[in-house]
């Protein structure tokens, strides 16, 4: 008879794969599971450190440690836009090791909703409430400062503009206006003469 030998080895073979199916290179089923739930994770920014570049951030009942965020240069080029508290984010973490994860930014929320609401439009909000936009449909770039707000252009090889401009305010010149070949600080005027007459056209 066979069967009492081949039994036995049906069994073991049964307890084999019931311990493969509870354990994989040392990690069981549940841990299994929870590496892999923490692969992509959404969560919400907790805390910011500008030195090092870190952010915390609160998954569920899961809060992180430091961990890098995702910038769009970090080479010869930069760019410097750290995420605020409350931001809606994604964590990506390799191996489902939360310590390795990297954060990915941007996100809308309930809580912190879109600026925009049509397409073709570019903008950009400050949380005090400056904004610069460009709407491609409209032709037109708009930057707004709030109150005491200050905007500085330097430009050692000149600016350039082609067009009309218009200003409302005063204008201050540290050195001289040329317009059409006069200079405002330099020019002279032919026809001078006492009494109410007035002047030649300058020179």
């Amino acid at each position: 008879m066979t069967l009492p030998c081949s039994a036995p080895r049906y069994r073991l073979s049964t307890v084999r794969h019931a311990r493969a199916s509870r354990s994989i290179s040392g990690m069981n089923i549940a841990e299994i599971t929870r590496l892999l739930e923490n692969i992509v994770r959404f969560g919400t920014i907790e805390a910011v450190q500008m030195q090092p570049p870190r952010v915390k951030v609160k998954s569920g009942n899961i809060a992180t440690t430091w961990l890098p965020w995702l910038n769009l240069r970090a080479g010869a080029d930069r760019e410097w836009d750290p995420p605020t508290i409350g931001e809606q984010v994604v964590l990506l973490s390799p191996s489902g090791n939360l310590a390795q994860g990297v954060v990915l930014t941007g996100l809308f929320s309930d809580v912190i909703p879109a600026n925009g609401d049509r397409e073709g439009l570019h903008r950009r909000t400050y949380r005090d409430g400056a904004v610069i936009e460009y709407d491609s449909i409209a032709k037109r770039l708009l930057a707004i400062l709030p109150a005491g707000g200050k905007a500085q252009l330097t430009a050692p090889g000149g600016v350039t503009i082609l067009g009309n401009v218009d200003i409302t305010g005063t204008v201050t010149v540290s050195e001289d206006v040329v317009a059409s070949g006069i200079s405002l600080v330099t020019h002279k005027h032919g026809g001078v003469q006492t009494g109410s007459g007035t002047t030649a056209v300058p020179k």
